[in-house]
């Protein structure tokens, strides 16, 4: 029995439909729609900072949509966390273009900012993780503004900088960012 399992596997392996399936497949970024800015992709700190301010401008003055969708390679997922009393962590995974959609619903937000206010990155090859912890304001009267870590994966295709996904928390009372995530950019963990 053991003999004929590792038979057929080994077959398997050998097959045009094995080797099709372990062959890459077209890079993802070249379906692209919305062309960016060149600066807004340069390096992580400038598609970061673009991130943020594309996001600011999408939300409050709800325009801007194409620069927001042009940080993300094609098939990026934003995916906001939450948890409420007592109850379990909960995600939603939403697609750019869903999250663009519920970002430009309503009327204008008359002062939304969202800034980000430390940051902690890892970096390997052609990908990097960063830890980007932020500072949001609902409209200009708000003076309790929410705090959160935007977990940020970003790839590089050696031409820009691509964001692949934000999965993101707020803080909460049970719950304050550490300490080590709102040391300023440069800092060392």
């Amino acid at each position: 029995m053991k003999c004929g399992i590792a038979s057929l596997l080994a077959a398997l392996s050998l097959s045009p439909a094995a080797r099709l399936t372990s062959q890459p497949t077209p890079g993802a970024t070249a379906t692209a729609t919305v062309t960016a800015d060149p600066k807004d992709v340069a390096s992580a700190d400038a598609i970061i900072a673009a991130l943020y301010d594309a996001n600011t401008v999408l939300v409050d003055q709800k325009r801007g949509a194409d620069r927001f969708r042009s940080l993300f390679v094609p098939g990026a997922r934003l995916m906001p966390t939450f948890r409420g009393p007592n109850g379990p962590g909960v995600i939603r995974i939403q697609t750019v273009d869903d999250y663009v959609r519920a970002a430009s619903s309503g009327p204008p937000r008359h002062g939304f900012s969202e800034r980000e206010i430390a940051r902690t990155s890892e970096a390997f090859g052609n990908i990097m993780h960063v830890f980007s912890t932020y500072e949001a304001r609902r409209d200009s009267a708000d003076r309790n503004p929410t705090r959160g870590i935007n977990s940020i994966q970003l790839f590089n295709d050696g031409a820009r900088w691509w964001v692949v996904g934000v999965l993101w928390d707020n803080e909460r009372p049970d719950k304050p960012i550490p300490p080590a995530y709102l040391k300023p950019r440069g800092t060392a963990l």
